[in-house]
């Protein structure tokens, strides 16, 4: 289902066509669950018009994220708080998502107490409009032209810009108070300390983040790496005598996240060092939202709508 604008258009997945609906309250009847992630003004207006009709709403947006009667679910981490619903699930914010891949593990392993963390964030976290001005900047600048923007407020082509989402009072980011508020939901850690630098790069797709993050315990470098190798939802990249490490070009449409650089960190106590690289329209979006329908599955707390 989409906007009216998109109604009747095929779409053909796993060699089934599909006819586009308009997403009415109408055609949510008799659906068990609904993968919305059309923004958060959608989600308002439609979310509890499915929850009416019996359907369990798992959302992309931020609409309901910091709700208290709303579970921030990523299924590696808190799965068990989707059995809590209300007819509402929340997906984290992407760059949240990805950070967790790599913090989580630790955080069991170590006791974390603070990260610090820059993102470099790719242009498809603003989407498709994104990747085509960066495509169109790349080709005028090989041809001489002006490099034209209109997504981002200065050109994104062989630049950095420090600025994803708007700014607040006190000079951060919504995007970087995301890492703060949802990291402590997400892992029930409300003493959680976290400052962020979100910035936008001339990447297609997949974020990557610097992470450096004390801990309560000791480190080792080696436990460390155990820890991430055992988590279900990262993957250990990590051997830089052999230039082996995560990098946003081979982490498209990948389902784990990449974990490397891991070092024990020169200016915290009980500090780790480390890069985290993951897709984020995959883990960081839809990925993330299907997983959670999979792991309700398995888990037996995905009802059917007896709704008639």
């Amino acid at each position: 289902m989409a906007s009216a604008r998109s109604v009747g258009k095929k779409l053909t997945i796993e060699g089934e066509t599909f006819s586009i609906k308009e997403a009415t309250p109408d055609n949510f009847n008799g659906l068990d669950f609904i993968i919305f992630s059309a923004g958060g003004s959608v989600t308002k207006e439609l979310a509890f018009e499915a929850v009416k009709r019996g359907c369990l709403v798992i959302d992309n947006s931020s609409a309901f994220r910091m709700e208290d009667t709303v579970p921030l679910v990523i299924p590696e981490i808190n799965g068990s708080a989707c059995r809590k619903h209300q007819g509402i699930i929340a997906n984290p914010n992407c760059s949240t998502a990805i950070a967790l891949m790599g913090l989580y593990p630790l955080h069991k392993a170590f006791g974390l107490k603070r990260f610090f963390a820059a993102t470099y964030q790719a242009v498809s976290g603003t989407g498709a409009h994104a990747i085509e001005e960066l495509q169109n900047q790349v080709h005028a600048w090989t041809q001489g032209s002006e490099m034209e923007h209109t997504v981002y407020p200065y050109p994104i082509a062989f630049n950095l810009i420090p600025h994803v989402d708007s700014f607040t009072e006190n000079g951060y980011t919504k995007e970087e108070l995301k890492m703060l508020n949802e990291g402590r939901k997400i892992m029930s850690h409300p003493t959680l300390m976290v400052s962020t630098t979100c910035v936008r790069v001339p990447v297609f797709r997949a974020h990557s983040i610097a992470i450096n993050a004390e801990f309560e315990k000791p480190v080792d470098v080696a436990k460390a790496r155990a820890a991430i190798s055992a988590f279900e939802g990262a993957e250990l990249t990590d051997d830089p005598d052999h230039k082996i490490y995560p990098m946003p070009l081979y982490y498209q449409e990948k389902v784990l996240c990449g974990v490397g650089r891991i070092r024990k960190d020169m200016a915290l106590e009980n500090g780790l060092s480390l890069w985290v690289v993951g897709d984020q329209l995959w883990k960081g979006a839809a990925l993330n939202a299907i997983q959670i329908a999979e792991w309700m599955h398995k888990d037996g707390c995905l009802k059917k709508n007896t709704k008639s």
